[in-house]
């Protein structure tokens, strides 16, 4: 059975150190697994590279242990499954699944904040991911894509991760959101803040990649984050938000920004946080997606001042997953459009090169693993 393998971390171009100019991806044979009780035993269809995946290939990802199968986002066929389990999987679903593997022991578990587990082990993270012919996951993760096309259905989970920050900051109908972050992440943050009904905005450094995001028809204007002209944020959100204009208690004139009802931050970079702090409205929320491995040292003031309430967000729930497979078979949210690139299995290492190198016109990279076997005819035991 083959698997794709991260052996290491890639090599960079001495000359420009951005650019990856040898990545340690290959196709490798590992042991088949065998299904135990409670398990479903899945044949993978797609897989979709994330971006820890990425860091994980370019050696920026602090969890990664290589070697390393990578893949947490994935669709899959049920090949065998314990007939009349509690969760309704049958053989022949075509499924995705829960990769957030929680201990069940821990304070925040037996709190049932499972997705916040203290020993919390996600595929293809902490331990190895789905991306090989064949994978086993525990029956109560799997998850009936009722129809869904299962390249699209690959792209759920990620678009959970985006979902569930935007729950926690709780949107509503007609409010200003930035999501401030034009990645894989961000967009779906905004595809999902727009199917709340939010006016959306999004802000990027590059212009390439706001494109793309307008293009997909979920934001209703961008911000150009230029690195060179740092006032030019907050210039440009207060011209999308208007501008309050008082003399304050000390005989001050004041001309303060309005600013985002939500901003949600979906980088993890000292400096998009603090877009978010400042862009944010006073009374404001602010969601914390990102995954940062930098300090800051900012004016924790403002939270006082502005009394914003600053969620974290990490992984997703169950309950994601089940909302989001129905909103996307209903139509109301245009998932197939963030899916930008799609390669076949023995080209995995070439898209993982190609999505370290990208220019910002790739979003979501699709891999295409495997098709759906006919299961009246199908002998696992010959699966080499």
């Amino acid at each position: 059975m083959k698997a794709i393998r991260i052996a290491k971390p890639c090599d960079y171009d001495q000359t420009n150190p951005r650019v990856v100019s040898k990545g340690y991806v290959s196709i490798d044979e590992v042991e088949k697994p065998v299904r135990k009780p409670g398990e479903a035993l899945l044949k993978i269809l797609y897989g979709g590279i994330c971006g820890s995946d990425n860091g994980s290939f370019k050696g920026t990802f602090a969890y990664a242990n290589y070697p390393l199968i990578p893949g947490h986002e994935f669709s899959a066929q049920v090949v065998d499954v314990d007939e009349d389990n509690a969760y309704g999987i049958k053989k022949g679903m075509i499924v995705t699944c829960n990769p957030y593997m929680n201990c069940g022991k821990c304070y925040s578990d037996k709190h049932g904040h499972v997705n916040a587990c203290m020993n919390n082990q996600t595929l293809g993270c902490q331990r190895d991911g789905a991306f090989r012919e064949y994978f086993t996951m525990p029956v109560e993760r799997c998850y009936d894509g009722k129809g869904m096309d299962p390249k699209l259905l690959a792209a759920i989970e990620p678009f959970c991760i985006a979902y569930h920050g935007v729950s926690r900051a709780n949107v509503k109908p007609g409010e200003k959101v930035l999501v401030v972050g034009a990645g894989t992440i961000g967009v779906l943050a905004a595809t999902a803040a727009h199917a709340l009904g939010a006016e959306v905005y999004i802000a990027d450094t590059m212009k390439g990649k706001l494109d793309l995001a307008k293009s997909i028809g979920v934001v209703d204007g961008t911000i150009l984050n230029d690195i060179k002209d740092p006032d030019s944020f907050m210039r440009q959100v207060g011209e999308i938000t208007g501008y309050e204009d008082f003399v304050d208690g000390g005989g001050n004139k004041q001309h303060v920004v309005n600013g985002f009802d939500v901003t949600i931050e979906a980088v993890g970079l000292p400096s998009t946080f603090q877009n978010c702090i400042d862009a944010a409205s006073f009374g404001g929320r602010m969601v914390l997606i990102g995954v940062a491995n930098k300090p800051l040292d900012f004016a924790f003031n403002i939270i006082q001042k502005k009394e914003l309430s600053v969620f974290g967000s990490r992984n997703a729930l169950k309950k994601d997953f089940l909302e989001l497979i129905d909103l996307v078979n209903a139509g109301k949210a245009p998932l197939g459009k963030i899916i930008t690139n799609s390669y076949e299995f023995d080209d995995a290492p070439k898209a993982f090169l190609d999505f370290a190198n990208n220019k910002g016109d790739m979003l979501k990279v699709s891999i295409h693993i495997g098709d759906p076997v006919n299961l009246d005819s199908f002998d696992y035991a010959k699966v080499q």
